[in-house]
């Protein structure tokens, strides 16, 4: 198999790395997270101006037809600069949603406004008792005048705070657990009955709650046909998980970086801590770690706009498993071998090791991907 890039993707490797490099330096990034925002307006505006905003959309959507490497590729730079935009729930989760289920006029002008850059998406499907269980639905949505009513409580709205537009999961039948009966929605954040209580996360980007209280929605809003929205939030929270387990590789290898250069640098009775064997050796073990991440993230991006399948399935999950712990284990190695300054606020390993450790509990953390790679295991 070639894994060589080709010119346009290194290309488009080449103008993130730079971006990134040249506007987002961690002092900035610092400012950016306690801003009532908690992105950057003016790096969003370049990666729109640059046209990376329409990556993870097909040509005829509008967008620059990028696959699921292309994507890796923006996540794993983005991860690199510990971006706070939500490039990854806008574009490529609640993106690729609205594009695979647009049915009108008003969701298509909508979809164009997001691959511009111009509107920004949330997802809300994650609930107080759900557990990364996409079909643990007790929002409800009940026929009324020719539209829908909403009522309901979610959790953990990546991005929520500052979304034009929120895609809500609701159900419209059926029971709580039932893999049928479950409808999207287009929230307007704005709307009578809508709240949102919005938060810093532990590592940086913003995210909300969100409680919908007898909300008015019309039957344009209605995304894709009802009662069968899981198949879509499945297989696109799949193309999701394949951007994350790149940001993750991204920002696990600054971390091995940093982890090398301390270690190459670090004085201790006159010599680099890093010319003793047994940190030599630890150092060893955190490249090994994440090579095997990155192979799975490449795994991941490759399998990422295949058909639905169990295979797609399982080698997410797969992905995902491998991911979550090479990024557990080099986050707490790599403190170990700083030291108190690991730690430090002021030093960017510490934020890497935050973000590290935040994404191996989204979208399904190790133990729930494990459960689901071992469901799809067929006994010959």
């Amino acid at each position: 198999m070639d894994f060589k890039l080709t010119q346009e993707q290194q290309m488009l490797q080449d103008t993130l790395a730079r971006l990134v490099r040249d506007t987002y330096a961690f002092e900035q990034r610092q400012q950016v997270a306690q801003s009532a925002l908690g992105h950057s307006a003016p790096f969003w505006s370049q990666l729109c101006a640059l046209g990376l905003t329409a990556v993870p959309f097909s040509e005829a959507a509008g967008g620059l037809g990028g696959n699921g490497v292309d994507n890796g590729l923006v996540m794993t730079e983005l991860g690199r600069g510990l971006c706070l935009e939500p490039y990854l729930y806008s574009q490529i989760y609640a993106g690729g949603l609205l594009q695979q289920l647009a049915s009108n006029a008003e969701q298509t002008a909508l979809l164009d406004a997001v691959i511009t850059g111009d509107q920004q998406l949330a997802v809300a499907f994650e609930e107080p008792q759900s557990h990364y269980c996409l079909e643990d639905v007790q929002a409800r949505a009940e026929a009324v005048n020719g539209g829908w009513c909403l009522n309901g409580h979610k959790v953990v709205v990546m991005g929520g705070g500052s979304a034009g537009q929120i895609l809500v999961s609701a159900r419209t039948s059926g029971a709580e657990r039932d893999e049928q009966g479950i409808s999207l929605f287009l929230i307007d954040p704005q709307a009578p009955g809508v709240r949102r209580r919005d938060y810093a996360t532990i590592d940086g980007p913003r995210a909300c709650d969100l409680i919908l209280e007898d909300v008015q929605v019309t039957a344009e809003q209605l995304l894709g046909s009802l009662g069968d929205a899981l198949p879509a939030m499945r297989y696109q929270q799949g193309r999701a998980i394949a951007g994350q387990c790149a940001e993750a590789v991204g920002s696990m290898q600054v971390a091995c970086e940093l982890t090398l250069e301390y270690l190459k640098t670090r004085q201790q009775f006159g010599a680099p801590i890093g010319k003793l064997q047994v940190l030599q050796h630890r150092m060893a073990d955190l490249r090994a770690e994440l090579e095997m991440a990155a192979s799975m993230a490449i795994l991941a991006a490759c399998v990422a706009d295949q058909p639905d399948s169990d295979t797609r399935s399982q080698r997410l999950s797969a992905a995902k498993f491998i991911v979550t712990r090479a990024a557990r284990f080099i986050a707490e190695q790599s403190i170990q071998l700083h030291g108190g300054i690991g730690m430090t606020w002021e030093y960017a390993l510490a934020h890497h090791a935050k973000r590290l450790v935040m994404l191996s509990h989204q979208l399904g953390d190790d133990d729930h991907h494990l459960q689901a790679y071992a469901a799809r295991l067929h006994v010959a």
